[in-house]
Order: C-alpha cells, then sequence, then structure tokens
C-alpha cells in the first residue's frame, strides 16, 4: 500500500487573501458564513488577523479588531488561528517599547490567536526576541519567519543561515515568507532541503509565497519535494494576481505524486462559492495587477503597492512616470543595503522612489527613510551608501545606531494607558489600550463611533449601492491621497505619499 506524505495548508482567505487583492477591505459580514466550512475543512491553520487587518478595521470598517479575533475564535474553535506580526513593530509603524509587545502578545493569545507568524522586516532578529519569547510565555506558536529577496548578497547559504539564527532563538517553526512572488522553482527546493539539513528534519519548515510573478506554483511543488511541512494558499476566488496560489489547485497537482494533504475538497469547494460573488461587491478597491507581471523580478515591488503607486502618480499629474520610478526603486534598494521590500520598508522604499523622481534624488527625504538608512529599523545585510547616510543623518538631525533599536525606548505603556482612558469611547481594556498604541490618531475617531457598528464597504452587484448592515454582534481599513507635506501607512510627515497596505 502506497505511503503518502501529507503536505499542511494555511489557508488566506480571511487576511492576506482579501489584503492584497481589495486593499484589506473586507468586512466581518462577508466572512462569518464562511468559516463553519474553513474550520471543517482539515486546515493546519487559518490566517484571519494581523498584517494590516487591524489598520483596516478601525480606519474604515468601524470594526473593532478585538471582537473580530473573538467571533473568528467562537465560529472556528477547532482550527489554531493565525496571526502576522511584525516583531517588535507589532501592527503599527514604529518600534514599541518591550512592556507593550508583550502585553499585545499576551492579549492576542487570551484572545483567540494559536499561531504567531513574527518577521522582521530587515531581518534583524532581535527585533523578534521579544515578541517570540511573550509568545511562548502565553502558550502560542511561535512561527520565526525569514522575510524573502533576491539581490547580489542574498543567497541560499544566507538565508540557512538566518534560519540557525531562528532556531537558536527557540521558534517553534520556520516561514520562507515571499511577499513578492519571487522565489523561483529551484530556489525553493534549494532552500526548503538546506534549512532542513541544518537544523535538522523535524523543525517545521512553511513557505509563504504570493502569486504575482506566474512561477510560484511551481515553486510550492519544487518546496513539496525538498520536504516543506506546510505551505500557504487561498481559496481560488479569493487568490491570483497580487495574491497567493489557489488551495483547488495545490490540491490537484499532487495527485499521484506521492504526495497529499488532509483538507476536505468539498468544504474548500463551498468557501469559494461564499467568496465568488464577494469580490465582485468590492470592486472599488480591487487591484488593477490582475495577470502575471515579472517586472516585479527587477522592482520587488509588490503587485498590490505597484498599482497604487500608478495612482499616487496620476494624482501628482505624473502618471507618465511610473516607468522612472520603477527603474528608482531598485537604485533606492540598493543605497539602503538591499533591504527585503515588506511593510514598513516596502512602504518607505517606494515613497523615496517617488519622491526622488518627482523632486530629485534625495532632494528630498521621508523620516522612515532617513530612520532606516541611520539603523532606527534594525541592522540590514549589506552596505549602505555613505553618501546617503551623511544625507539622512543632517536630515533627522541625529546619529547612526547599531544597538536593538527598542533599546532607546523608554517605559510608554502607562502613559499610553493614561492618554487611551481620556479618550471618549475608550473602555479601558488593555485591548483598547493598545489599539490606541499602535493607531494614536485613528483609535480617537474609532473610540467615538464604535458603538453603531461595522460598515461594510462592499456594493450591491446589482443595484450599486453600498452596504451597511451590521453582522451579529460586531463593532470597521488604508490608502489616501498624496500632498507634498508625506501621510505614509496612515500616519503623517514632512514630505505626502499615502499609504499602501
Amino acid at each position: 500500500m502506497e505511503t503518502r506524505r501529507i503536505i499542511d495548508i494555511t489557508e488566506l482567505a480571511l487576511r492576506d487573501a482579501h489584503q492584497s487583492l481589495i486593499a484589506t477591505r473586507l468586512g466581518i459580514d462577508d466572512m462569518i458564513g464562511a468559516c463553519r466550512d474553513l474550520d471543517e475543512a482539515g486546515y493546519w491553520s487559518i490566517e484571519c488577523w494581523g498584517g494590516a487587518t487591524y489598520d483596516a478595521c478601525i480606519r474604515y470598517l468601524n470594526e473593532d479588531p478585538w471582537e473580530r479575533l473573538r467571533t473568528f475564535k467562537r465560529l472556528m474553535p477547532n482550527t489554531p488561528l493565525q496571526m502576522l506580526l511584525r516583531g517588535q513593530n507589532l501592527l503599527g509603524y514604529r518600534h514599541y517599547q518591550d512592556e507593550v509587545v508583550e502585553r499585545f502578545c499576551q492579549k492576542s493569545a487570551e484572545n483567540g490567536i494559536d499561531v504567531f507568524r513574527i518577521f522582521d522586516a530587515v531581518n534583524d532578529f532581535r527585533n523578534i526576541r521579544t515578541s517570540v519569547r511573550a509568545v511562548k510565555n502565553a502558550g502560542g506558536h511561535a512561527q520565526g519567519t525569514i522575510s524573502y529577496t533576491i539581490s547580489p548578497i542574498h543567497s541560499t547559504g544566507f538565508f540557512v543561515d538566518k534560519a540557525r539564527k531562528l532556531q537558536d532563538i527557540g521558534v517553534d517553526s520556520i516561514c520562507i515568507k515571499d511577499m513578492a512572488a519571487l522565489i523561483k522553482p529551484q530556489a525553493a527546493y534549494d532552500l526548503v532541503s538546506g534549512i532542513k539539513a541544518a537544523c535538522g528534519p523535524d523543525i517545521r519548515v512553511h513557505l509563504h509565497v504570493h502569486a504575482t510573478t506566474g512561477v510560484t506554483l511551481v515553486s510550492l511543488m519544487k518546496a513539496v519535494e525538498a520536504g516543506v511541512d506546510c505551505v500557504d494558499t487561498a481559496v481560488s476566488s479569493m487568490s491570483l494576481g497580487p495574491g497567493h496560489n489557489p488551495t483547488e489547485s495545490f490540491i490537484e497537482m499532487l495527485e499521484g505524486t506521492g504526495y497529499s494533504t488532509k483538507v476536505d475538497m468539498e468544504k474548500v469547494l463551498r468557501v469559494k462559492n461564499h467568496f465568488m460573488n464577494t469580490l465582485e461587491r468590492y470592486c472599488q478597491f480591487q487591484s488593477r495587477v490582475t495577470g502575471v507581471d515579472t517586472k516585479i523580478f527587477k522592482s520587488q515591488i509588490p503587485g498590490g503597492m505597484l498599482s497604487n503607486m500608478e495612482n499616487q502618480l496620476r494624482q501628482q499629474g505624473a502618471g507618465d512616470r511610473m516607468k522612472e520610478v520603477l527603474e528608482e526603486i531598485p537604485l533606492v534598494r540598493r543605497d539602503t543595503g538591499y533591504v527585503p521590500l515588506v511593510t514598513p520598508t516596502s512602504q518607505i522604499v517606494g515613497t523615496q522612489a517617488v519622491l526622488n523622481v518627482l523632486m530629485g534624488r534625495y532632494s528630498v527625504l521621508t523620516g522612515e527613510f532617513a530612520d532606516l538608512m541611520l539603523g532606527y529599523y534594525g541592522a540590514v545585510a549589506g552596505q549602505k551608501n555613505p553618501e546617503v547616510m551623511e544625507l539622512a543623518r543632517r536630515h533627522a538631525g541625529k546619529e547612526p545606531v547599531t544597538c536593538r533599536p527598542a533599546d532607546l525606548l523608554k517605559p510608554e505603556w502607562q502613559k499610553l494607558r493614561s492618554e487611551a482612558l481620556a479618550l471618549e469611547g475608550c473602555t479601558g481594556t488593555d485591548e483598547d489600550v493598545l489599539t490606541y498604541a499602535l493607531f494614536p490618531q485613528v483609535a480617537p475617531r474609532f473610540f467615538v463611533t464604535r458603538h453603531e457598528g461595522p460598515r461594510n464597504l462592499g456594493t450591491d452587484p446589482v443595484t450599486g449601492a453600498s452596504e451597511t448592515h451590521p453582522a451579529e454582534g460586531h463593532q470597521g481599513a488604508i490608502t489616501g491621497p498624496i500632498t507634498y507635506a508625506v501621510t505614509l501607512s496612515g500616519r503623517q510627515h514632512k514630505v505626502t505619499v499615502a499609504p499602501y497596505q
């Protein structure tokens, strides 16, 4: 009798799928109908929280993200719930002092998160140690994550060494996170097999890839052959374009290979049907990148961000300059020491490239770009351009640092708590304090309107009317126009470019 090796699947429909395809605007009432089938389908985990969803909930959907999480836990009690956590950044756009990180991880576990996928944008693992420790103390599964990229300095050996470091930190599993569909089939095989050889066959290895370049379904198959334990997919009606590979396609691809999954295709197809019309109703938020885009191998900017930058340039009457921006992005990235392009570094590098094209190379620097150059986001793998570093030093009026950035922070929990409790509508819970800590400009408005319940931003496919009916028991996400003064990822700065999620 044939022995089949089981490949686990993490389903992305409730988080990264709609973040990638419809700018994180999917409301809770369009998700709850799929939860029972998702829970019964046999997934290793369901990613449903973190990333941009927290921001999206309070900024656009008037929805309490903690209530969303509790609802998912109630409706999907049998499958581990997973979130994406940006290490010391949590779900915001700056580093937080350790006590804030510890409280966030504890509360996330209490409210329903089982698996924490923890990454740092520049792969400086000093920035994830606190969250890994906090997750394990809270009884959660701490998944250490490698932000995958390609450059003259990034090799299989480089990433295998990163995996060893994650293992030394004490993570429960390792994820290769390819946010821009860059990992080609042979690279996937080499990296997975390299990690297994270096860290031992018992370490769980997961692979997260997007679909944008058109090569990564093959990459998933090569990773399976190399020994990967779990892959990330999205149900087909919520897949492809700047999103992910279809769950059904991955399952079918394994037929006759000696590999299989435990996922029930009938349940998956029911989930597919649930979401069939959902994206149609959110067409106003859909990415224009709907097919394959191999230009990303050069620019490394995720597809959703490409379309967002096109909109930014059009708003400035410079829609014909996108080609210049795409050529500038790799140059700016080289100056940073080849940082991976993932939140928040993708926004920082992309914004600086736009400013360089519109206003002259480095004639204007954003505060975030200066901080990235000066080490305030952590240590990068490559050598930075010393001339640009000097510009950043003069712009920011501060010196470069080499320490763990969070070591520069003073205790801030009590101050954040006092400020939050003074706000109208704040309940005084740690969850509300954390909401304020992460998004201090947005939270005060959300607290005031929370009682009105969630806003559904989808439209009726026939009438085009917006639907705003509340979801059962719930209380609602991240792009605005740019000005030259920089709103980046929901925060206002000196120079203005809309945030990308």
